[in-house]
């Protein structure tokens, strides 16, 4: 699967996502884009899952009828060490995820 991870989320955790493509948004030169546009532009690029840790994705944006997935992960911080315990989760929501839908980690 083609990840794209938030301008939140830090690059390093793309290199636990075993088995799959990851890009970043600012990588990617999405860097400061609304969500809506984001999303867009992550489209056309063929994503099909967007990663974050912002926790207001669920209200700012509508993932229904998108061609990607989302998978908000909730943790203390977006330190590596908050996050490491939830790559099982998160790659098991990869592998499940479908286009248009939102997983909540944590």
């Amino acid at each position: 699967m083609r990840v794209l991870l938030d301008e939140c989320v830090l690059r390093k955790l793309g290199g636990y996502l075993l088995g799959h493509e990851y890009r970043t948004v600012p990588q990617e030169g999405l860097a400061g884009k609304k969500n809506g546009e984001l999303f867009t532009l992550a489209e056309k690029a063929e994503f099909q899952i967007f990663l974050t840790i912002d926790r207001g994705l669920e209200y700012q944006q509508k993932i229904q009828g998108r061609r990607l997935a989302a998978i908000l992960v909730r943790a203390k911080s977006g330190r590596l060490v908050e996050l490491l315990p939830k790559v099982p989760e998160i790659l098991n929501a990869i592998s499940s995820a479908r286009p248009g839908s939102l997983i909540k980690i944590g």
